[in-house]
């Protein structure tokens, strides 16, 4: 298999101090969108997840509920894992930093790097924010030495001897990378911040911690413990490795190296845009294709922050309204890349307007009529049969190419506004149309190629959504005859090549239909 027909998407290794909180489940959705959309144009696709289970943090943390770390751990690993479950994630490999094989790798990847001259025993002045698990420069501090991401905790004086990477050392490397490969980092405002911060000067930055235990030692000097980020980012090596494989560097970056999409929060822009690159330069491994930074999201406008008390469950948000109506509006209504907001009343009435009524409502209608002016059946006609100037043919001749171009270039919003601008046509279609009057007309033929254009154009829509909204799709194709069996989950045969699904005119005539049954439920506020 050649490596364009792979293609390898990484969420972050979450933060385990906490339970996953929305922001997480956001771009661990967004990363199962990418999977399901590169499955279905027939790579084979590696969606990687996990959790970062070191550190400083974890460490009081887990003192603080009186339970080891690795306790800890387990604990909120096993609950990122229930959510993924409840949102319908495809993740492949679940990786965590704790392992015995990450082990192996973390320390054959700093042997390399310590070969190659790049860490040295240092002093390490200045203030630490331990929620980020990161010393931080004077330009990167509030006033009164608080850290910028997290404003409420004033970080900590340290001065102690650690070991250091050379990260100065590749700053004109770096500054390269960016030049030449103008999408290693996305957006371009994120690429323009980092550009932006390596372009007034590198500092070497420390890689261990000293009385910590909670963490793999340092090699040859037990009394340092490696630091957080040069361990977790290795965790997407780690992951990599096939389950019966010797845990070694060449055996990891054997198949799925180098990953095509880190997909991450903005606030660990640099870590993965900077470190992470200077990092693999350093042991020679080749460089991830692109690094993707979202925007952060907000409640009712306003930052979330547990001492407000306005965060977001995830968990008892899935549980109240369902994985496909929380995917479609984090993904359709935030433009991702920038900020987004969550407003309850406003979430309820975009996904019942465009799930319950003009998807759901317009599938119905169109089964209905299908019944009852048609046996039940596809109508007997075909593309060939429906004019080039119908609207709907218009639409969707090349709905799937422009989909796809988004899709690929993660624009989810404008890929959902798109398929719902046809499915919208549809609606207007049928009203405009009339074929209950047309069949009192006696005019079957124009029955017919109404219903067959409508009906088709909602299995279109429903093939292009379905890395959004799987489950909903699923029921749409049921209800379209394409399965017969209620508890097979699988919704499109993948050994049919996406150009020939995505095209308009593949409904087969007088293919016998499902029952018409809402395929959304009208949601609620609580």
């Amino acid at each position: 298999m050649s490596y364009n027909d792979k293609f390898a998407v990484t969420t972050p290794l979450y933060y385990v101090n906490d339970l996953p909180h929305i922001g997480s489940a956001y771009t661990t959705m967004a990363a199962d969108v990418v999977a399901r959309f590169q499955r279905m144009r027939g790579k084979s696709v590696l969606l990687i997840t996990g959790t970062d289970e070191h550190g400083q943090k974890i460490q009081r943390t887990a003192e603080g509920l009186k339970l080891a770390p690795q306790e800890h751990c387990d604990l909120v690993a096993a609950g990122f894992e229930v959510l993924w479950q409840k949102l319908n994630i495809q993740y492949d490999r679940f990786s965590r930093t704790t392992s015995s094989r990450h082990a192996a790798i973390v320390k054959e990847f700093f042997q390399k790097v310590w070969a190659k001259g790049d860490i040295y025993l240092g002093q390490q002045t200045g203030w630490y924010c331990v929620s980020c698990e990161e010393f931080k420069e004077e330009r990167d501090l509030l006033p009164g030495h608080r850290c910028t991401l997290h404003p409420n905790r004033e970080a900590e004086w340290r001065d102690e001897q650690n070991y250091f990477f050379r990260l100065s050392k590749y700053q004109n490397q770096l500054l390269a990378l960016y030049q030449e490969r103008l999408d290693f980092i996305l957006p371009a405002s994120r690429r323009n911040e980092v550009l932006s911060f390596v372009s007034q000067g590198l500092q070497d930055f420390s890689i261990s911690r000293v009385n910590l235990e909670w963490g793999f030692p340092i090699p040859g000097d037990p009394n340092h413990t490696i630091y957080v980020w040069f361990d977790a980012l290795l965790g997407y090596v780690t992951a990599l490795l096939d389950p019966t494989s010797e845990p070694t560097l060449e055996n990891a970056l054997s198949k799925w190296w180098p990953i095509n999409l880190h997909l991450i929060g903005k606030d660990i822009l640099r870590f993965h845009a900077i470190y992470w690159p200077a990092m693999l330069m350093s042991a020679d491994v080749p460089l991830p294709e692109r690094v993707f930074g979202h925007g952060f999201l907000t409640k009712n406008g306003q930052k979330m922050s547990k001492s407000i008390g306005n965060t977001i469950d995830p968990v008892a948000l899935v549980d109240r309204y369902g994985a496909d109506a929380i995917r479609y509006y984090f993904l359709k209504e935030i433009e991702f890349g920038q900020d987004g907001d969550f407003n309850e009343t406003r979430f309820v009435n975009i996904v019942n307007a465009d799930l319950a009524n003009d998807l759901g409502n317009l599938l119905n209608r169109t089964l209905k009529m299908a019944q009852k002016y048609c046996d039940g059946q596809v109508p007997a006609c075909s593309d060939e049969d429906i004019p080039a100037d119908n609207p709907l043919k218009a639409q969707g001749l090349t709905l799937g190419e422009r989909v796809a171009q988004a899709y690929e270039s993660l624009a989810f919003s404008e890929a959902a506004n798109a398929i719902l601008t046809l499915v919208r046509y549809c609606n207007k279609w049928i009203d405009e149309q009339a074929p209950w009057a047309l069949y009192k007309q006696g005019q079957q033929q124009k029955v017919e190629q109404v219903l067959y254009a409508v009906l088709e154009s909602v299995r279109l829509a429903a093939y292009l959504l379905s890395p959004i909204i799987p489950d909903i799709s699923s029921e749409i194709y049921r209800q379209l005859g394409y399965l017969t069996n209620c508890n097979d989950k699988t919704l499109i045969n993948d050994t049919l090549p996406f150009t020939t699904q995505a095209a308009w005119g593949v409904l087969a005539a007088k293919q016998t239909l499902g029952e018409p049954k809402p395929v959304f439920a009208r949601l609620e506020l609580p």
